[in-house]
């Protein structure tokens, strides 16, 4: 197979893959997913072919590309790892509160007595209410009880 790219569509996958990879694999310290680790060097091994050799850097010893600094500090990058690190958290705040209340109002075994439907529609209040109070407020009022 044979795929042609211009030096800015060339750069944009550099910037998808580094972006992909990073989603998947950069929470992992032993476990890490080599088929991508591999796919990743594939596509960083052609930067120099496109001009972009100073958006990786090639280690000789391990035969291994990584993402050089201009990559990891690209601003298009930053901005996409900022707005999803961002969404990404009030996501998952305000889903797990709802489970945790959902759990203290009805009982941990709930989702055996109802449908997925009904779980949903038990838990919507809770996510409105903290959906509501996260974009009001952010995390000010977040208080840990002991």
């Amino acid at each position: 197979m044979h795929i042609e790219f211009t030096k800015e569509q060339f750069k944009d996958l550099l910037r998808l893959v580094y972006l992909g990879n990073w989603m998947v694999n950069s929470i992992r310290i032993d476990d890490v997913v080599g088929k991508y680790n591999d796919l990743t060097n594939h596509i960083y091994s052609h930067a120099k072919d496109a001009g972009l050799e100073d958006y990786v850097d090639h280690d000789e010893t391990a035969k291994k590309y990584c993402p050089g600094t201009r990559l990891e500090e690209d601003n298009e990058v930053e901005k996409y790892l900022d707005e999803y690190n961002d969404e990404n958290f009030w996501d998952e705040l305000i889903h797990r509160l709802s489970a945790r209340d959902v759990i203290e109002k009805y009982g941990e075994d709930l989702s055996k007595k109802v449908t997925f439907e009904e779980l949903l529609k038990k838990e919507q209040p809770f996510i409105d209410k903290y959906a509501e109070e996260f974009e009001k407020n952010g995390i000010k009022n977040l208080v840990i009880r002991k």
